[in-house]
């Protein structure tokens, strides 16, 4: 029986043939399911992409658009969702306690999952009565967003991503529907007003996929670890949960990381006072070896105090 090679010579003998998989087998003297299954292996404790060949035309696979990875064997990642920051000149609870957590616990990587930027004014939903108070413009909001973004920076200089959400679209999706002669002019994007962020569509770590949506409703959790046959990150619902699921490949989780805006805050209005069963916090994640161990979760206790590991702490 041929003995294993290390991952090491896996990954130089895969870039060598250009990604593909027969002649990985070929080269190793072993079976090509066997190849796949060890690349899937490495590039879930790695957090890396090993691009493959497209047996349709011999191209090289590459990753696809948006996607971002991290490669971390060993640490914490802070993520926090659904900011919808709002210039009112106060931050939230959930935005304090993000920020508190960020400089004390020095995390190595930070992530914000989406919907940082909430585009009142951009947005598809009607604008409400005139006798709310008028919404803020899209130069106010992206004013706020970056304060909130820097005192994040500030806190504790961490690698950090941001996954796009449905709101933080907003601003190029109606450039590009009323204004598509301004393309690529610098400005028109989201990222050119928060350099110091890498943003994507899904950041990918050890055996962990942080993305800001897939699917919705009640079990979403549930049915995106279910379905991605991986650890999966999201927010979106604002619901603030870790669901495990297990099967014979073993343990994996469903997170939803809540919302670090306040739930019945102007910027919801759309809910039209209805209840809702949305609760503000975020989620710590823990690494070892690649594998991410059982999320915790913080969440606001009151309008000073958040709690985490049993602990309530003043923001």
């Amino acid at each position: 029986m041929k003995a294993a090679v290390d991952e090491g010579t896996f990954i130089t003998v895969w870039h060598e043939t250009g990604g593909s998989a027969a002649e990985v087998a070929r080269r190793l003297g072993v079976a090509e399911r066997n190849v796949h299954a060890r690349r899937s292996r490495i590039e879930a404790k790695k957090g890396i992409v090993l691009a493959s060949r497209d047996n349709r035309t011999n191209r090289p696979r590459v990753a696809p658009p948006g996607r971002m990875t991290h490669d971390l064997q060993n640490g914490t990642v802070l993520v926090g969702s659904d900011a919808h920051v709002w210039p009112s000149g106060e931050l939230t609870t959930a935005q304090r306690g993000f920020i508190h957590l960020a400089k004390t616990l020095k995390p190595d990587v930070i992530v914000l999952n989406g919907d940082v930027f909430d585009g009142a004014t951009v947005s598809r939903f009607p604008a409400g009565s005139w006798a709310q108070e008028e919404r803020p413009s899209v130069q106010q909001e992206l004013e706020a967003c970056q304060a909130f973004c820097d005192a994040i920076v500030k806190a504790y200089p961490a690698k950090r991503f941001w996954c796009l959400g449905n709101h933080d679209m907003r601003l190029e999706a109606r450039l590009a529907a009323v204004a598509p002669q301004y393309k690529n002019v610098f400005g028109t994007a989201l990222k050119d007003h928060f350099p110091e962020w890498q943003q994507g569509m899904s950041l990918w770590i050890g055996d962990t996929v942080i993305k800001h949506r897939w699917h919705g409703g009640l079990h979403a959790p549930h049915l995106n670890a279910l379905k991605s046959g991986r650890s999966m990150v999201t927010g979106h619902l604002h619901s603030l949960k870790v669901t495990p699921w297990t099967d014979y490949t073993g343990d994996r989780y469903g997170v939803d990381c809540g919302t670090l805006a306040d739930p019945f805050g102007p910027q919801f209005d759309y809910v039209e006072d209805a209840p809702r069963a949305w609760r503000a916090g975020g989620a710590w994640l823990t690494y070892k070896d690649g594998r991410l161990l059982m999320p915790e979760l913080f969440s606001v206790w009151d309008e000073d105090t958040i709690q985490f590991r049993g602990q309530l702490i003043r923001v």
